[in-house]
């Protein structure tokens, strides 16, 4: 393997740690809250609703790395600008 692939699958294999960890602790959280099905939103969530939105952040993670693909392999064949 190359040394890219290495990188890309370390980052993947970060990214999956990550997300179950996370998992683990809000699947935790969860079960203290003890059936309150309507409590209140974190101050914190609710003065940053987008940035703390995992669907957004995922959009722009994958639109930050498929950026960084375009300019690589613009910049490496030498064709790119």
């Amino acid at each position: 393997m190359s040394i890219y692939t290495t990188m890309l699958l370390l980052a993947g294999a970060g990214v999956l740690v990550a997300g179950l960890f996370y998992t683990w602790t809000f699947g935790k959280g969860q079960k203290r809250a003890q059936g309150n099905l309507d409590s209140q939103i974190p101050g914190t969530v609710q003065e940053h609703a987008y940035i703390r939105n995992p669907i957004f952040l995922t959009y722009i993670i994958v639109l930050s790395i498929a950026l960084l693909f375009v300019v690589y392999f613009a910049v490496t064949t030498g064709t790119g600008y």
